[in-house]
């Protein structure tokens, strides 16, 4: 039979860590809503005792009907000289009505006497009474040994004690955490290798980033024989963040051959791993392993071409399987069959030796000479394609636009835009206030046409870069501007150029929404 590992997911307390995330209530109750299609085992909720957000996220949360994962609330050990059921957080705990609780304690000494100040023997009692307890009030629990690689290190016949404390008061799971993550994956294989042999239990897994291990130090640890693995998705974090499950679960599965999500579950990794970028309003990493919009991007002439003929030449696994596909980036190193393959995928029937495959290559170079890359604007290559190739129909036609950069410019709104713009012959005329030419552009543009496309209500610009062509040249100098666009599902990029940054803008930003216009109609 195949080896079922769980799969801890920490994303909405541990990734809320994160420097820059905020989830509100209504992002969080989303993100448990994916995890569970997904079919992650276990969602770590939060603290219900932290703050009132989470607070009223385990009160909206009883509402859910989950089907695959259970629902699991995060505290601490009782505080040292403290009765169990006196104890504030404990009673938050229970007040979540979960039916699984994470409950964290010290396993390292020098925690325990310098940074809580406390015995060695009453760390040990706030574990038994507090794990003893919650399993008296009939729940699951997963006891998190904080730190528990350095106090092995330190002193691994008390890092063990604090472990028998749990599993002696009816601890469900041990999980052995490496918080300060900077342990290594020959130590974690041989430390969890060793308590497997001394504790007779479930163990998990929980690594944190801060040397770059956390993925590594995992998989090493499911290797070395422990059954549950925690993380959060895209490895969101407190400092570097903690163990990536976006990496972790497809070369468990793939590579390693056991089992993490339902069958057919691996294929929603990579909208999920993007969907939950977007309500964390963090640009998703292009080069994430399996999940990233680069992660099966070919450029070298060399790798296309092998790829081409086998894909196996130059990736490690389809793409597929995670839900990702392959792109062919446009460049000045790109073959002819490269650009065969874009131009095909708008006119199957166009051959290597058409005219139409020449000609665009020209148009390409010339691009390219005014300073255009598409390496990343796909997007906008595509369109070039289906306006030489009489695929490309205007939806919409720009009359005429207007744009005031007002002082003073700090005040969020420091710009104005007016647009006219005509569909099928019906005029629509828009103002709008932005952050700045370009965002009063975009505003009004985009609340022009949805008018007439309401789909455009789904878009958002996700990036906005320039770069000067030219320094010579000094304020006159030509620019490149590169626009990355998302629906909350896909993501395309643009690019526009010229002397002028807010027609460069402009270029980008049409093709954007002209690109999802037609997507949406194909």
């Amino acid at each position: 039979m195949v080896k079922k590992i769980c799969i801890y997911d920490s994303t909405l307390r541990d990734g809320a860590q994160g420097e820059g995330i905020s989830f509100t209530v209504a992002d969080k109750l989303k993100i448990t809503a994916k995890l569970d299609g997904l079919g992650v085992d276990y969602i770590e909720a939060g603290n219900p005792g932290s703050n009132p957000k989470d607070i009223e996220f385990f009160q909206r949360l009883k509402e859910l009907k989950l089907k695959n994962a259970k629902l699991t609330a995060f505290g601490s050990t009782r505080r040292a000289n403290v009765e169990v059921d006196k104890d504030a957080n404990i009673m938050s705990l229970l007040s979540a009505e979960t039916p699984s609780v994470a409950i964290f304690g010290k396993s390292w000494d020098f925690h325990v006497t310098d940074i809580i100040r406390t015995t060695l023997e009453e760390n040990l009692c706030m574990i038994r009474d507090t794990v003893r307890y919650m399993k008296h009030k009939d729940k699951e629990v997963i006891y998190d040994a904080e730190h528990f690689f350095d106090g092995y290190k330190a002193n691994p016949s008390y890092a063990i004690d604090t472990l028998e404390a749990a599993l002696q008061s009816g601890a469900d799971w041990i999980t052995l955490c490496d918080t300060n993550g900077g342990t290594l994956p020959n130590e974690i294989r041989d430390i969890v290798k060793k308590v497997i042999g001394e504790i007779n239990a479930p163990i998990g897994i929980h690594c944190h980033n801060d040397g770059g291990m956390a993925v590594a130090n995992s998989i090493m640890a499911v290797i070395g024989g422990v059954t549950q693995v925690q993380g959060t998705m895209n490895g969101y974090g407190e400092r570097c963040g903690n163990a990536d499950l976006c990496t972790i679960i497809p070369n468990l599965e793939i590579k390693l051959k056991y089992r993490c999500l339902p069958e057919g579950a691996l294929k929603e990794l990579t909208a999920a791993s993007r969907f939950i970028s977007e309500l964390a309003n963090m640009t998703h990493y292009s080069g994430a392993p399996f999940v990233g919009h680069s992660a099966f991007a070919h450029k070298g002439g060399m790798h296309i071409d092998g790829v081409s003929k086998n894909p196996h030449s130059f990736e490690h696994i389809p793409p597929e399987l995670v839900g990702n596909s392959r792109r062919f980036l446009m460049s000045e190193v790109s073959g002819r069959s490269t650009v065969l393959t874009s131009i095909q995928k708008v006119d199957p029937a166009i051959t290597k030796d058409s005219e139409e495959t020449y000609n665009i290559i020209a148009e390409l170079k010339r691009l390219e000479h005014e300073g255009y890359q598409f390496e990343g604007a796909e997007s906008s290559f595509e369109l070039v394609i289906r306006r030489a190739l009489g695929r490309y129909k205007k939806l919409f036609e720009v009359s005429d636009f207007k744009v005031i950069s007002d002082e003073p410019w700090s005040n969020g709104n420091s710009a104005t835009a007016i647009i006219k713009i005509w569909v099928n012959g019906v005029q629509e005329l828009t103002a709008s206030e932005g952050d700045g030419p370009v965002n009063a552009l975009d505003i009004a543009l985009r609340k022009a046409l949805t008018v007439f496309y309401p789909q455009l209500n789904k878009m958002r610009l996700v990036d906005y870069k320039v770069r000067v062509l030219d320094t010579t040249t000094a304020t006159a100098a030509k620019v490149r501007v590169h626009i990355e666009s998302t629906d909350g599902e896909r993501s395309w990029g643009t690019v526009g150029v010229s002397t002028n940054i807010l027609e460069a803008s402009w270029i980008a930003l049409v093709d954007s929404i002209e690109y999802m216009l037609i997507k949406y109609m194909d």
